[in-house]
C-alpha cells in the first residue's frame, strides 16, 4: 500500500509541476526582440514623431529587463512638407524576432511581411508577457498603430494615414493592424497584422471607438 501511495504521490507532484511549467512559460526579457506595448503614451496617436515612439518602446523594454538599446516602433512616416516618407519595414533591423517567451514571430523582414509569419494573439505579447485583448474581449484593443500598407511601406497622405506623422491627438486618422488577425469579415485587410483599416480620428477615445488603445509594435533593430 505504501508503494502504491508513493507512486501516486510522485505522479501527482510530476503532473503538478508539469502544469505549473505550462501555465508559466520561461520568460527572458534579455532575449526578447519583439513586443506589443502594454500601454500607450497617453496622447492617442501623438507620440511626438518617430523619436518619441522609439523612446516609448525603449522605456518599456528597459522596465521589463531588456538590455537592448536600439528599439524601434513599427511606424511609417508619410511624405510631408518636403520631407521624404519612411517605411516601417526599413526601421526594424533584419530579424529574427522573438517574444519574451522565446517564440519566433518572424525570421526576417520578408518573413514578417508574408503569410508565413507567426504573429498572432498568442505570440504578440507585451513586454511583460501578457496577452493583449483582441476581438471578443472587453475592451477590444487589437488595433495597433502602423501607418503602413501590407508590405510595410508608407502611404502618401500623412493626415489620413499617420495622424500627421504621429504628432496629432485630435484631427486626422491612422492606419492600424490587428494583432489577433481577426476582423469584421474574412477578407485579407481585416486579418492584416499591419494594415487593416483607418481609425476614426487620432485621440484616445477615437482609437478606442474602432478597437484600439494607441498601442505599438516594438522591434529590436540590433
Amino acid at each position: 500500500m505504501s508503494k502504491i501511495f508513493g507512486v501516486l504521490f510522485v505522479s501527482t507532484v510530476l503532473i503538478g509541476a508539469s502544469g505549473m511549467a505550462l501555465a508559466q512559460p520561461a520568460r527572458d526579457a534579455k532575449k526578447m526582440s519583439f513586443f506589443v506595448t502594454s500601454e500607450s503614451a497617453g496622447k492617442g496617436a501623438d507620440y511626438g514623431g518617430l523619436e518619441g515612439a522609439d523612446a516609448h518602446c525603449l522605456k518599456l523594454a528597459r522596465a521589463a529587463g531588456s538590455d537592448k538599446q536600439d528599439w524601434r516602433a513599427y511606424l511609417s512616416l508619410s511624405p510631408d512638407g518636403g520631407k521624404a516618407g519612411v517605411n516601417a519595414r526599413d526601421r526594424i533591423g533584419a530579424g529574427p524576432w522573438v517574444n519574451i517567451n522565446g517564440v519566433v514571430v518572424a525570421k526576417s523582414v520578408g518573413d514578417l511581411h508574408s503569410d508565413a509569419n507567426n504573429l498572432n494573439k498568442q505570440t504578440a505579447l507585451t513586454e511583460k508577457g501578457d496577452v493583449v485583448n483582441g476581438r471578443g474581449d472587453q475592451p477590444n484593443m487589437h488595433d495597433v498603430l502602423t501607418g503602413s500598407d501590407p508590405g510595410g511601406t508608407f502611404v502618401a497622405d500623412a493626415a489620413a494615414s499617420t495622424c500627421k506623422n504621429w504628432t496629432s491627438s485630435t484631427d486626422g486618422a491612422a492606419i492600424v493592424g490587428h494583432h489577433d488577425r481577426i476582423g469584421l469579415n474574412d477578407t485579407p485587410p481585416a486579418k492584416s497584422w499591419n494594415s487593416s483599416h483607418r481609425t476614426r480620428a487620432c485621440g484616445l477615445e477615437a482609437l478606442k471607438g474602432t478597437g484600439g488603445a494607441g498601442l505599438l509594435y516594438c522591434f529590436a533593430a540590433k
